[in-house]
């Protein structure tokens, strides 16, 4: 072994093992790894398990580690052995040659060992999904959540300075009734509102972890008590609830609550993904698009187009969520293989599921502070309700739906507006037309033209 690293023969041969794909492990992931390790052994000193000596070096190893000193430690490759077994070991070895080194001990003379101490208590396959789930629980936590927090607020703001346009609506892409347009934008906050309702859900999936079912299930090896310690005591590091599971043999055998969480992730993709959408193309133009909305200049558009500005920040967060709905699927497919008593395609299924979390959570809080907040509404929206068609939608309840289409149907061969064909084919005063055909009464319920009839 190189004598600057802290990983040992075990790390080394996986290495030359899986040189597939340059990625690794991302922080989350190795914090949640550190911390559990860290607890182990303090629970294992509380139980008499492990020498108090040794027990504090490995906690201060361990923690060095989950601060992220020695991430250039852990040098395996994501696709790797399914049960991540391979880093489990990375973990265990670094962290044995740093406890022994601080023990005044060489690094490779396991002084502190690699399984006999940190391992103490657990299996790769309790402690790997374990610190899957700890990992996503944290960045739930600490950034996914404040960041659709800054995006629902920007929007729900947006949609109060937006309450007075009036603009017209669109189903299937066609003209629809009016709407505001700060209707629009308490809808997008809606999305968002209700995608952070969602996450509690998964939250408290990720709360329930397998640590303590050791190879199978059984908690062969492990202290009766350690796993529920254990989890107490990482309650404690991270201030978020932690608890074993009350069914190993499921949270071990297969993963449904990454699966879970990950689709929660995708459909609030999908939702972020239709509101830069909409945004996009509302902003579109500024002359031969819908021009409704104009959006934050952050850079030129174009290199041969001068003055050209494009919606840059919403198509970035587009391809996001387009990222976002493809590692769904693997983390789907990835599920299926839990074949008997273990999983066996855990590291892709943590790389996929944590890199959603950090993708949707940059996209967000960016999408909020670039474009978003910046947002101007500009009079095109306002400047069409007049000529819209679907303003006939006011009428048919005083004069019948196929007169209103009639008429409807008129205007749009003519040109002429709802208005002034309703002016010339209905027996209604000037005074009732601007009743019945007030855009702004049109955003709100009811039959507003019922008691004209």
């Amino acid at each position: 072994m190189p004598a600057e690293v802290y990983y040992g023969a075990s790390t080394a041969r996986a290495a030359r093992n899986f040189p597939i794909s340059g990625l690794r492990f991302p922080r989350p992931f190795l914090r949640a790894l550190g911390l559990i390790k860290r607890a182990a052994a303090e629970v294992n000193m509380d139980l008499g398990l492990l020498d108090r000596r040794l027990g504090e070096a490995i906690v201060q190893a361990a923690t060095e580690v989950a601060d992220g000193r020695w991430d250039d430690q852990f040098v395996l490759d994501i696709f790797q052995t399914g049960s991540g077994t391979s880093t489990n070991t990375n973990a265990n070895e670094v962290i044995a040659n740093r406890a022994s080194e601080l023990l005044g001990g060489a690094r490779g003379s396991k002084l502190v060992h690699p399984n006999d101490h940190v391992n103490l208590c657990q299996s790769s396959n309790d402690v790997i999904p374990t610190a899957i789930h700890l990992a996503a629980l944290t960045e739930f936590a600490h950034t996914l959540r404040p960041a659709l927090q800054v995006l629902h607020q920007a929007l729900a703001q947006k949609g109060k300075a937006f309450h007075a346009i009036v603009k017209t609506g669109r189903t299937h892409l066609m003209d629809a009734t009016p709407i505001r347009l700060g209707q629009e934008f308490a809808g997008y906050a809606g999305q968002v509102e209700r995608a952070l309702h969602r996450l509690g859900y998964a939250q408290q999936d990720l709360s329930d972890v397998p640590l303590g079912g050791t190879a199978v299930g059984t908690g062969i090896n492990a202290h009766p008590e350690f796993a529920h310690r254990a989890c107490a005591r990482l309650s404690q590091l991270v201030g978020l609830e932690i608890r074993e599971t009350d069914n190993h043999f499921q949270a071990q055998a297969a993963l449904d609550a990454l699966v879970f969480t990950s689709g929660t992730l995708r459909t609030y993709a999908t939702a972020l993904m239709k509101i830069a959408n909409d945004i996009r193309w509302m902003g579109s133009g500024p002359r031969a698009g819908l021009g409704e909305l104009q959006l934050p200049a952050v850079q030129p558009g174009s290199s041969i187009m001068p003055g050209k500005v494009n919606p840059v920040i919403a198509e970035s967060v587009i391809q996001v969520c387009a990222q976002v709905q493809g590692n769904d699927q693997v983390v789907a497919l990835g599920n299926q293989w839990g074949n008997f008593e273990l999983n066996t395609m855990m590291p892709v299924m943590a790389h996929n599921l944590l890199q959603s979390i950090a993708l949707l959570a940059s996209a967000s809080k960016n999408f909020a502070e670039q474009c978003i907040v910046g947002l101007t509404a500009t009079d095109a929206g306002p400047n069409l309700v007049e000529r819209g068609l679907m303003l006939a939608t006011a009428l048919a309840p005083i004069v019948g739906y196929d007169k209103a289409a009639e008429i409807a149907k008129a205007a749009a061969a003519t040109g002429r507006t709802i208005r002034e064909v309703a002016r010339e084919q209905l027996a209604l005063s000037d005074a009732q037309l601007d009743e019945l055909l007030d855009p702004t009464k049109m955003t709100t319920p009811g039959l507003h033209g019922a008691a004209g009839g």
